[in-house]
């Protein structure tokens, strides 16, 4: 299932407005494998994110985490 790419657009406009788009790419290529540690954070975590993330935007963020490519 692909997430809507309005969330994708949210999550850009969010780094950019945070002043670290780069830095995020950055991390994301050169994190290889923990990436799938980084998606289970992202899932435990869904409780307490949810007040500051929406959930749509959470799930997103996690499926891209477990995305191999």
């Amino acid at each position: 299932m692909q997430p809507d790419r309005s969330c994708w657009e949210g999550w850009a406009r969010t780094l950019h407005r945070w002043g670290v788009h780069e830095i995020a790419a950055a991390l994301l290529e050169a994190s290889g494998p923990l990436t799938i540690f980084f998606a289970q954070v992202v899932y435990t975590g869904q409780p307490l994110l949810r007040g500051a993330i929406p959930g749509e935007r959470l799930q997103a963020l996690a499926q891209l985490f477990e995305d191999p490519e």
